[in-house]
């Protein structure tokens, strides 16, 4: 019997953060927006207390949160602390998402266009805005360029031309993967085909597309902050069916395109529920067939679409084979308190102590190297350096029996096997089945 692979992780968060204390945008936007640039900066101050009235930012918490970890923070802008602070946390290499500071919004992106970006902005500043962010971020991503994938901020809701252009120019100066607002707002749907040049241009240029969680209408919640968090993960997910529905996977084949922190305990469902309509369910037998799309819509998800899920919990994992192992990116989501820095060596372990080593890897790393285009070989003297091993996280390479039940049944849907219900087995994939009918179930 082969010994298990005890080899270093190579460890890839699909979801980390960088943005300058925003004031320090200024050299990176052309001086006739100066002026407009000022009065955005008068209102960060009236947003933070906004924040605050609405329960989104505690004030106490903000405190020892900075407090504690003020040096570590310095790495949302500065290369050589950042490179040091993912180097502790066991993380070999990052795609980088806007605005560090998830906090007090210190480091918010010019213009609006960082984690609440939307297609509701005014759409020539965005631009300017987008382009300031995208400028400075080529430059820190250019000082450990091997380990840092940067994620060009793109407002495609306006003028199409001017985007494609910012999308090449990106791609040019080192970026890897284009984000776009969650919520087009009054704009154009996705599945309009003015943003076809834009996912023709991703693909030709092998640029990942991905929606980040941030925004939603929060003006529709009044003080009720828990409709805004039940609400979050939904908005940046929901671009999903509107390009699988309309053809776009269809037209694009190489498009790749995923939902950033918004976790992935939603997918099984999602993919059951329109599977079952393409395939011809009963409550879909009164429908036109769907003439854009040529294949289940899992299918296309598998081969077009990745979820950058960060903290993954254990409740996701247990259904990752009804996910897809390779579509699930994890992330540590550095230097957001929400997220697993400084603790991720400790996470990891709490969190994949019983899953099989193989696909462990493709999920903290490889899965995302993919994706995003890391060189695996050159981030491999990082890894050793950095040492994370299986056995650092408790795992033996005995992991993959326990999951051999939940692994066949696979997505219940199309195998052909009944709803796998979780159970109480020793390894959290202890599975039975309860059958529930046969019509495509």
């Amino acid at each position: 019997m082969p010994e298990p692979d005890n080899s270093p992780y190579l460890i890839i968060s699909s979801d980390c953060h960088a943005g300058l204390p925003t004031e320090e945008y200024r050299t990176y936007i052309e001086s006739k927006y100066h002026p407009a640039f000022d009065d955005f900066l008068a209102e960060q101050a009236a947003r933070v207390e906004a924040a605050t009235k609405l329960g989104v930012r505690n004030p106490e918490f903000a405190r020892h949160w900075f407090e504690e970890h003020e040096e570590g923070l310095r790495g949302g802008w500065d290369s050589a602390q950042r490179d040091k602070e993912l180097d502790a946390d066991g993380v070999t290499a990052e795609v980088i998402f806007p605005d560090a500071d998830a906090v007090e919004s210190t480091t918010a992106a010019p213009f609006g266009v960082g984690l609440t970006f939307s297609g509701g902005l005014d759409q020539e500043l965005a631009l300017v805005g987008a382009r300031a962010h995208n400028r400075w971020l080529a430059e820190l991503c250019a000082q450990s360029p091997e380990r840092r994938r940067g994620v060009a901020l793109v407002p495609i809701t306006g003028d199409v031309d001017a985007a494609v252009a910012e999308i090449r120019r990106a791609k040019e100066s080192g970026l890897g993967a284009v984000m776009i607002p969650a919520m087009w707002e009054d704009k154009a749907p996705y599945h309009d085909r003015r943003y076809d040049p834009v996912w023709a241009v991703c693909e030709e240029l092998q640029m990942p597309v991905a929606t980040h969680s941030g925004v939603a209408p929060r003006d529709e919640y009044g003080d009720h902050l828990g409709i805004y968090v039940s609400e979050v993960t939904w908005w940046p997910a929901r671009p999903i069916w509107f390009l699988i529905w309309s053809g776009v996977f269809e037209r694009f084949p190489g498009l790749k395109f995923g939902v950033t922190e918004a976790g992935c305990w939603w997918v099984p469902n999602l993919l059951w529920f329109m599977d079952r309509l393409f395939l011809g369910a009963h409550a879909a037998a009164k429908l036109t067939p769907f003439e854009e799309v040529k294949r289940p819509p899992s299918e296309y998800f598998d081969r077009n679409c990745f979820i950058g899920a960060s903290n993954t919990k254990r409740r996701e994992l247990a259904h990752r084979y009804e996910i897809g192992v390779d579509n699930m990116l994890w992330g540590n989501d550095f230097p957001h308190p929400e997220g697993t820095w400084p603790n991720t060596r400790k996470w990891l372990r709490t969190t994949f102590h019983d899953m099989p080593v193989d696909e462990t890897r493709r999920m903290i790393g490889l899965a995302a190297a993919e994706v995003y285009g890391f060189d695996v070989a050159a981030l491999q003297p990082v890894a050793e350096r950095i040492n994370l091993r299986p056995g650092d996280l408790g795992q033996t390479g005995d992991e993959a029996a326990g999951w051999a039940a939940a692994r066949e049944v696979g997505r219940h849907w199309l195998t052909g096997h009944d709803f796998p219900v979780i159970g109480h087995g020793a390894a959290l994939g202890g599975y039975r089945t309860e059958g529930v009918g046969s019509e495509v179930s």
